[in-house]
């Protein structure tokens, strides 16, 4: 189990621009997993879940890597202030 985080973990500074079909999704909004964007259930005991992506047809979305978007999952261009 991981120790809580104050802050998700950075992983990177662009978002990940995924083409997806549809279905569900979980994002990643601890930054510990190690399929990013997509969450993994490293988030367990951090106090950080996951969103839920739910898509009807294919889309191309810019996912927010480094976990401080306003709009989540999406990305909102935060990561240039960081």
């Amino acid at each position: 189990m991981a120790d809580k985080l104050i802050d998700p973990v950075v992983c990177k500074k662009e978002p990940a621009k995924v083409k997806i079909g549809p279905g569900e999704y979980k994002w990643c909004g601890c930054g510990l997993s190690k399929t990013q964007p997509f969450c993994d259930g490293s988030h367990e005991g951090t106090g950080f879940g996951p969103e839920t992506i739910t898509l009807a047809e294919e889309r191309e979305l810019p996912l927010c890597q480094c976990k401080r978007t306003k709009m989540p999952p999406l990305c909102d261009g935060t990561h240039e202030k960081l």
